[in-house]
């Protein structure tokens, strides 16, 4: 949702609505951000409590989910931070595509994670 406000801002920057969605988005973000912390947390403890602690699933998608954690926090973050400053503070357009390609990839990571919780390759537990 971030890089398609983003697009509607970078042709008008004086549009305050939009400036004022960027900034909730990118505060809804940073929250989501925080939050995703406990993901991992609950995964070992999810996989210990099942037994299933030592088989790859799990610990792929405990990866793939640390992965996308640092994607957002490292990557997608600063960059929405960087993109809101200038599409508020100057008249140069920031680098919408390549914001939505971090968004794209971050997407696809929790995708893979989804995909492996629901399908559960080799799991003795029956899923």
């Amino acid at each position: 949702m971030f890089p398609a406000t983003l697009r509607r801002t970078v042709g008008g920057p004086d549009d305050g609505d939009a400036v004022a969605t960027l900034r909730t988005l990118h505060r809804f973000c940073r929250v989501y951000a925080g939050m995703g912390i406990a993901v991992p947390l609950f995964g070992f403890a999810t996989a210990s409590s099942l037994g299933v602690l030592g088989d790859a699933w799990p610990i792929i998608s405990i990866l793939l989910t640390a992965l996308a954690a640092g994607v957002l926090a490292l990557r997608i973050l600063p960059t929405q931070e960087r993109a809101l400053t200038e599409a508020v503070d100057t008249a140069s357009p920031p680098a919408v595509g390549h914001l939505a390609m971090l968004a794209g990839v971050f997407n696809l990571l929790w995708a893979m994670v989804t995909v492996l919780m629901v399908i559960r390759p080799g799991s003795t537990t029956g899923g």
